[in-house]
């Protein structure tokens, strides 16, 4: 499936059905008045199961949600993706590592931090990797924001990495995974593909590189998409070493399984190969 037939995205069936069980609720109140804690109940079920399904990362109830490689991707692909960067710090190690496997990603990058490192961005763009969209300031409100602020910030990102490496992104990343129901509608009217992941190594946590690989390679199969982080929060948490040696490893482990990491909007594209 390419990125411009997933554009064409469904709505929701589960976001369909609740707006059909708010009006009917409207008019079982209204026929029949004695009967509202029924409905309030069923209501407040409703958007517990919403909110519910807005900070687990990688649900589909809120809207199409790519948490691995979609069927006709290319053969023998996992993607490996970093987010939080660009950082001056942990960045160029990353891409040094990647270069030298010769594996690429998709690195869903920060746009305030891209203003800060364009050159930085641009670098990884010019050595084969994919700059997508993070947000603009990575906020932990951000999945309480309203429509409007969320086009904001997504499109403010949009424009900073596009200026920084000459892409527009086509893919997007919600902070810590978190989102609500207004943002699938933005994210199309923008022409973004939600991404979550298959898998994550918990690398701004852990103290053990050999804990993060194992996370992450744990039942790892072709179609994978991969997390592991390239931004400040690595550093602030455990430092850079961790992360590196964990990619380290992974990479090594790729490479003996007979599989290989390509940016997620070049696997899907040229599913078939």
């Amino acid at each position: 499936m390419s990125l411009q037939a997933a554009s064409r995205r469904r709505r929701s069936a589960f976001l369909g059905a609740s707006a059909a069980l708010h009006a009917g609720a409207g008019i079982g109140i209204a026929l029949a008045p004695s009967g509202w804690p029924l409905a309030v109940g069923v209501l407040a079920a409703n958007h517990l199961a919403i909110a519910l399904a807005g900070i687990a990362p990688r649900c589909s109830l809120l809207g199409p949600n790519l948490s691995r490689l979609v069927p006709g991707a290319r053969t023998g692909v996992v993607s490996l993706t970093f987010d939080d960067g660009p950082d001056p710090q942990i960045t160029p190690a990353v891409l040094d590592l990647l270069e030298a496997k010769g594996a690429r990603a998709s690195f869903f990058c920060v746009g305030r931090r891209v203003e800060r490192h364009g050159q930085l961005a641009r670098e990884l763009h010019d050595r084969g990797h994919q700059v997508e969209n993070h947000s603009y300031r990575h906020s932990h409100s951000f999945g309480f924001l309203g429509p409007a602020c969320l086009r904001d910030e997504i499109s403010r990102a949009q424009d900073a990495i596009e200026r920084a490496t000459g892409r527009r992104p086509v893919l997007f990343r919600a902070p810590a995974g978190i989102r609500n129901v207004f943002l699938d509608p933005v994210l199309e009217k923008l022409r973004l593909r939600l991404v979550s992941w298959t898998r994550r190594g918990f690398d701004t946590v852990s103290q053990r590189p050999d804990q993060v690989a194992s996370r992450l390679l744990g039942g790892l199969g072709q179609g994978d998409i991969l997390v592991l982080h390239d931004g400040p929060p690595v550093r602030r948490a455990r430092g850079p070493v961790v992360a590196l040696e964990a990619l380290s490893r992974l990479l090594d482990a790729l490479s003996t399984r007979g599989l290989r990491s390509l940016p997620i909007a070049e696997a899907i594209q040229g599913g078939g190969d």
